[in-house]
């Protein structure tokens, strides 16, 4: 239907940490303003899944276990999530669906979790240096404060390619040294900010309008 807005919840009963679902949530409340009724689909293990389906995606944080688990299915979805992270269509991805859009994952182990690869940025856990409390950093759309809790440390391989979401005020971002916090690309958006991050309106307000414009270009196209 015309005024339905379609998003995907990627893995949601196995990624959403600290109230990570409440961003979904927010979302829902911000569109229903809008004028608009929401369907979330729950994409879980073996599902089938076609991202140009939806006019928004949002994946969460897990813990290791879950994240390893769905990175093995994970890689199904590969292709259709390029192509819809390409073309400039909007996703949210919070601290393990973050990691998990980049090459890889190495544990303290030193084993790797290969990662999707569609965004040049990798991770590496230190089980000794726990990233952990009140976050707060300034972005293009204004502050934002949240929340974080990690032990994988982010860097971008393609710093040409990824734009920091934000420049840390508070806590530590994407890792210790860099300063930075999350990544856009095209609108693609990544990060480390739990509780939930959407609960800042500047940002929730700017996701919401990429979402009702690309529900409007879809829209368009299928008439």
């Amino acid at each position: 239907m015309a005024n339905t807005i379609t998003i995907a919840y990627l893995y949601e009963d196995l990624m959403n940490t600290y109230g990570d679902s409440g961003d979904v949530k927010i979302l829902r409340y911000w569109l229903n303003q809008a004028g608009y009724q929401v369907q979330v689909d729950n994409i879980s293990l073996e599902a089938p899944f076609n991202a140009s389906d939806y006019d928004f995606i949002f994946f969460g944080g897990g813990q290791d276990y879950e994240q390893t688990v769905v990175a093995r299915d994970l890689k199904r979805h590969k292709a259709t999530l390029r192509d819809y992270i390409e073309a400039g269509r909007p996703m949210l991805a919070i601290c393990g669906g973050y990691q998990l859009l980049g090459a890889y994952y190495e544990t303290s182990a030193g084993d790797t979790i290969p990662g999707l690869g569609i965004l040049p940025l990798h991770t590496v856990f230190k089980a000794d240096s726990r990233m952990i409390g009140d976050t707060e950093f300034e972005t293009s759309f204004g502050t934002v404060r949240a929340f974080e809790n990690h032990s994988g440390r982010t860097y971008f391989d393609d710093p040409q390619k990824l734009q920091p979401l934000g420049k840390m005020i508070q806590g530590y971002g994407n890792n210790p040294e860099d300063g930075v916090e999350g990544m856009r690309y095209k609108n693609t958006f990544g990060s480390y900010a739990h509780g939930p991050i959407l609960r800042n309106t500047n940002i929730a307000k700017v996701i919401t309008q990429l979402i009702i414009a690309n529900h409007k270009q879809r829209t368009q196209t299928a008439v």
